[in-house]
């Protein structure tokens, strides 16, 4: 693999970066009394209860919510939209277990026919790549998006020097990519998954409502870190030069506001009661989804976010930076799903939690145009306290990895 630039450009990057993403430890760390999620997650909030909003949520969800009359609504929804030939909805889709249930369901349930489009991941997994290959043999039309490659791991690099988040240039893309399909092709209605504020904790402005507004989404998606912002960075530093912004793919940002009148986008689990279990099931009878053979670094799943080999350092520094990692997130999810029971999520959490990230690391390492040494300057930048370092490894509850 290529170089990302040259030694003298390295060395400002490494004298530069600093930490644009600082987190503030809370006072007291709390534990939700119904799941395993804490108030170190990012804007999650608690009642006097002891309860937190994602579990409200789902309460509500079980309780309160009339699925028999938003099922009408979607029904509605789809039949402004529905066409007699050509696409009519887009859906955004991976291949995963959650998107290729709603693609499915669009077009064999409701008599949709989607086009579904794809923001490449950074590196496939063997098992990502399949469940892709798998879904479009299942019968889809599929418009792939892959941005120049060469900026693309200069924007992740940055990133993880400055926010702590290699993943942060996929999550342009993936929300803003479809949006672009949407007014290119002329197909006014997107139907993304779920509302993850909502689900998993976090915003709960739009807990009832079908959708967030355009201008909600520099807020709640790139929290004033759009790409813009970091392609600034690079530039200040001389990372990126004339040619490479020239070259920034327009797909890391949404397209123009006049542009995007008439465009919509819809969570599909606002209409339909989510459970990825469930979605699970249903992908793989319907679409041939495949889980991992070994579980997922950092939690004990094998069925979720599969695709990309930069996943593991993505989660790992949630873990680094708010103190919950990624089997937190699932242990949760699945509590209050009904999945699991909360002590067998407590005992999850306690084995997996913060886990290092050993699989894929080489790889990762060269695609960022880093070595390991380097990710310790980086993790110590990023690290609130919830993993310590010494003898060459990585420690959290006995488990490391070694740094050579």
């Amino acid at each position: 693999m290529n170089p990302l630039w040259i030694n003298e450009v390295e060395a400002r990057i490494r004298a530069a970066a600093t930490n644009l993403d600082p987190q503030t430890t809370p006072d007291e760390v709390i534990m939700c009394k119904r799941c395993v999620v804490t108030n170190q997650r990012p804007r999650i909030t608690f009642d006097d209860k002891g309860i937190c909003s994602a579990c409200r949520y789902a309460e509500d969800q079980a309780t309160k919510v009339d699925w028999d009359q938003r099922e009408h609504h979607l029904r509605m929804l789809l039949d402004s939209h529905r066409r007699d030939s050509g696409y009519d909805v887009i859906v955004p889709c991976s291949g995963g277990k959650d998107s290729s249930m709603v693609a499915h369901r669009l077009k064999h349930d409701y008599d949709m026919h989607p086009l579904c489009v794809t923001w490449a991941p950074f590196i496939y997994t063997e098992v990502g790549r399949a469940n892709f290959d798998a879904f479009v043999q299942s019968g889809f039309d599929v418009v792939v998006a892959h941005p120049n490659g060469h900026i693309h791991r200069k924007l992740a690099r940055l990133a993880l020097e400055y926010y702590g988040d290699p993943f942060q240039p996929f999550v342009y893309g993936q929300l803003a990519w479809p949006m672009h399909c949407a007014v290119q092709y002329g197909i006014p209605l997107v139907m993304y998954g779920e509302n993850g504020e909502a689900e998993y904790g976090g915003d709960t402005a739009a807990n009832n409502k079908p959708c967030w507004d355009f201008k909600d989404w520099d807020r709640v998606y790139s929290k004033g870190r759009d790409v813009e912002a970091l392609i600034g960075l690079g530039w200040d530093i001389n990372a990126l030069d004339n040619d490479d912004v020239r070259n920034v793919s327009p797909f890391y940002g949404l397209p123009l506001k006049h542009r995007l009148e008439g465009a919509e986008f819809h969570w599909f689990g606002y209409y339909h009661r989510w459970h990825p279990m469930e979605n699970f099931y249903f992908a793989e009878q319907h679409t041939g989804f495949e889980v991992h053979d070994e579980r997922s670094g950092g939690t004990y799943s094998k069925f979720a976010s599969l695709d990309d080999k930069l996943d593991g350092l993505h989660y790992w520094f949630a873990f680094l930076k708010f103190g919950i990692g990624r089997c937190t997130s699932d242990a949760a999810q699945q509590v209050r799903a009904g999945d699991i029971s909360r002590d067998d999520a407590l005992a999850l959490v306690e084995r997996y939690d913060g886990e290092v990230p050993e699989r894929h690391m080489d790889e990762v390492m060269e695609y960022l145009g880093m070595d390991a040494g380097h990710l310790c300057t980086i993790v110590d930048r990023f690290n609130n306290g919830n993993a310590v370092f010494f003898n060459n490894k990585f420690e959290n509850d006995g488990r490391g990895i070694e740094i050579t």
